[in-house]
């Protein structure tokens, strides 16, 4: 703690012997005690120091003690100093009426009582330094008042100027003060934003969500800050963020909360352009996507009709000359036949995807047993397997359940999934065939090859219709890639799922169909 400074006392007299002796008496209060030999000498002193009190002898040569008062009265600086005349002679009346005329405050006569000089002084002293710290007290708070003043100037600009939106309440919810910019954002008056909650301009599809989320805020504390529509007047809608925060008291309980309101709604018109804009612009982009695919399918189309219809005709060209012997007449029937098998499938897999686009493919539903649907499949596919030289790995198990669905359709799944693993895996490759249950109350079908693969990037476009990874007439496979789609659809009309799965390109892939099981009530009731 700072050390309290030391304050002056004026001492007059014309003998030294006696401000010895006051200096002696004096000593104890541990001041700063200043001499001072006539009342010229005590004026100098008082130009530039101020005392706490003034112990002025009466009788001294030339300037008396009277006159040396009256002339510290005189100045302002010096008017309220106290004064304490000392003298050897009696004070009568007219002494004590002239001096206190002077300005004393009291009269001491010598020689000196030091106990009652000392709790004079002392007195005098005490009432100096109060009086000093006072003015201290009085500087201080005056600083402060003006530096409170300046921030309040400070406040009420910037509030006044401020872009967004400033609001007080207290922790009863009560509006206690608004900006004009808050007024503005909100559509309210003065009067009407002391009366009314931001709350209340919320748009009344907002409002649930809103009541919600500040309710929330209010019994967790943490900061809020949302975005919402507000309904004006004139229905002028208006997005608007909301931030708030809690004012804490010492002891961390809640005073009351403060929050702005800021208009966003230039901000979210282009955030909405610029979502239009992409919507447009992808809408575009899946048309001219959907319009390539169109024209790629119908020029694969075209290539995989003319290809068996070139054939047959060629072969028919060749039957007409009748220069064939027996087993030549034999292939090219077998060539004529299988082409137009070929082209048949083509026409059923279009007018399939045509009864999937319109939404009148129907299924002929029955029980059925999902391995005799399976068998049926290989059988179809087994030659073409032999040509090959693949391996067929096939694992049914027979305590499946059966299901419920058309035979035909199903069969058509499996020999679709089949005649792909066949087609798509080079000689000397391996195809396997599984049928298992899957928790009880499903059946899957795996079909797993050790083909050509599926690129990553193609594998989420698997099973969309005219959709293939290579769409030139001059792929190394044939077919519209309308199979997987239509495998799909099947599948999903049955209440299944169907599923790819590829490491990638020359890694094989693997299609599982997974089926509901029928209860043993309810296949048993239609057998």
């Amino acid at each position: 703690m700072q050390a309290e400074s030391k304050v002056n006392i004026l001492l007059v007299d014309d003998k030294a012997e006696n401000l010895l002796a006051l200096e002696g008496i004096l000593g104890e209060l541990e001041e700063n005690l200043v001499r001072a030999t006539s009342g010229e000498d005590a004026l100098w002193c008082l130009l530039n120091q101020d005392f706490a009190v003034i112990l002025l002898d009466i009788q001294m040569p030339g300037m008396d003690g009277f006159e040396a008062a009256s002339l510290i009265r005189s100045r302002p600086r010096s008017r309220q100093t106290p004064i304490i005349f000392l003298t050897a002679f009696g004070a009568d009346d007219y002494m004590q009426f002239k001096g206190y005329a002077a300005g004393a405050v009291d009269y001491l006569l010598k020689p000196i009582d030091p106990h009652i000089l000392i709790s004079k002084v002392k007195i005098f002293v005490e009432l100096y330094k109060k009086s000093e710290a006072l003015k201290q007290q009085a500087k201080h708070l005056a600083v402060l008042n003006g530096e409170l003043k300046q921030s309040e100037e400070r406040f009420r600009s910037l509030s006044t100027s401020s872009p967004i939106g400033i609001f007080e309440m207290d922790y009863q919810e009560n509006c206690t003060y608004v900006n004009p910019r808050y007024q503005d954002i909100c559509g309210v008056t003065a009067s009407e934003s002391l009366e009314k909650s931001w709350l209340e301009s919320i748009h009344p599809d907002d409002k649930e969500a809103a009541s919600a989320s500040w309710l929330n805020y209010i019994h967790e504390g943490k900061e809020y800050s949302q975005e919402y529509r507000f309904l004006l007047k004139d229905d002028v809608v208006r997005w608007v963020q909301i931030r708030c925060a809690s004012m804490l008291a010492a002891d961390g309980s809640i005073q009351g909360y403060v929050g702005t309101v800021e208009d966003i709604t230039e901000r979210k018109n282009a955030e909405e352009t610029r979502a239009q804009m992409f919507r447009e612009q992808t809408a575009r982009q899946e048309a001219e996507a959907a319009n390539r695919m169109k024209d790629e399918f119908l020029a694969v189309l075209s290539h995989e009709l003319r290809t068996p219809l070139t054939a047959m005709l060629g072969w028919s060209k060749i039957l007409r000359t009748k220069k064939l012997d027996e087993q030549g007449t034999i292939r090219a029937l077998d060539a004529i036949e299988r082409n137009a098998i070929a082209q048949t499938q083509l026409i059923e897999d279009i007018l399939d995807i045509s009864r999937i686009i319109r939404g009148q493919l129907r299924l002929n539903l029955g029980v059925v047993d999902l391995q005799s649907v399976i068998q049926t499949a290989l059988e179809a596919v087994r030659p073409q397997a032999e040509m090959k030289s693949l391996q067929l790995d096939i694992c049914l198990d027979g305590d499946v359940g059966k299901v419920s669905g058309d035979a035909v359709r199903l069969q058509q799944v499996v020999l679709n999934l089949l005649t792909n693993a066949v087609k798509f895996t080079p000689k000397n490759g391996k195809v396997a065939v599984y049928l298992q249950s899957v928790e009880t109350s499903s059946a899957q079908i795996v079909v797993k090859d050790t083909g050509i693969g599926i690129e990553p990037d193609f594998l989420p476009k698997i099973f969309e219709r005219f959709c293939q990874a290579d769409s030139s007439t001059t792929r190394s496979q044939n077919g519209l890639g309308l199979g997987l789609a239509i495998v799909r659809h099947l599948v999903e009309l049955h209440g299944g799922t169907l599923n790819a799965e590829s490491p990638g390109k020359d890694q094989g892939a693997t299609f599982s169909v997974t089926l509901p099981l029928l209860q043993n009530k309810n296949y048993r009731s239609q057998n």
